[in-house]
């Protein structure tokens, strides 16, 4: 065989591999952007790179095989929805704690599923290979949860921090991604924020919410800078 032909051969080889790792490559990270969705675009610009962002959230992946997470028992299930009602009713009476109480039960059910919770970035790395879906809710839940320690967050912040975490919290529990409560007069979805009422208005939007959770005859209808909250709470 001459020279000539053995260099084309080789040239052919080397191509041909070429190839064959980059499309290796090139599926890999379609399979990585669909696992973990936004959060592959934040890692790649973080880094500002894709080659990067490809062998960081690789790598995630093996460290959360190595923590071996199991799913919850029925048993705990249950109780832990039975907790997250408990949590949510007292957001009428006390947002700033039911926050924080809905931030200490998430921890407790990662911890349960077999998430270290030490070190908050690590949290973040280890929950976006399962829940990448509801990662971005975690993440803003956590900022208003800051503020709150602050006191800088208003009442609707606070709102929104118990809806961010309730997606995450419903994703740990393994339900399904449009899963969730049937709305109730305390679900936060349902309570008139205080900076849009009087501190008045808001007493009475709270008495009705609390005399429907409670099953009690609801007060008599008042109407309130035109607006009756009997309506706006159901």
């Amino acid at each position: 065989m001459s020279t000539g032909i053995i260099v084309v051969i080789v040239v052919a080889v080397i191509v041909v591999a070429a190839l064959v790792t980059g499309g290796m490559a090139i599926m890999r990270r379609r399979r990585l952007q669909q696992r973990f969705g936004p959060e592959y675009d934040r890692v790649a610009g973080a880094r500002d790179s894709k080659l990067k962002a490809d062998s960081e959230l690789a790598e995630r992946e093996r460290r959360v095989r190595d923590l071996d997470i199991q799913p919850l028992t029925d048993a705990a299930r249950a109780s832990y929805a039975a907790q997250w009602a408990d949590v949510q009713e007292r957001f009428v009476d006390a947002p700033a704690d039911a926050v924080a109480g809905s931030q200490l039960l998430v921890t407790a059910v990662m911890t349960d599923r077999g998430y270290p919770t030490e070190h908050q970035d690590q949290v973040l790395a280890d929950l976006s290979v399962e829940h990448s879906d509801t990662l971005g809710h975690y993440r803003a839940a956590e900022e208003i949860s800051g503020s709150a320690a602050a006191g800088t967050a208003s009442t609707e912040d606070l709102r929104q921090a118990m809806i961010h975490y309730r997606a995450l919290f419903g994703d740990l529990l393994g339900e399904p991604a449009d899963a969730g409560p049937e709305p109730t007069a305390t679900e936060p979805e349902q309570i008139i924020a205080a900076d849009a009422v009087t501190p008045r208005d808001g007493d009475v939007y709270a008495a009705v919410a609390r005399a429907k959770a409670a099953g009690d005859p609801v007060p008599a209808r008042q109407h309130v800078n035109g607006s009756d909250p009997q309506e706006l709470t159901k």
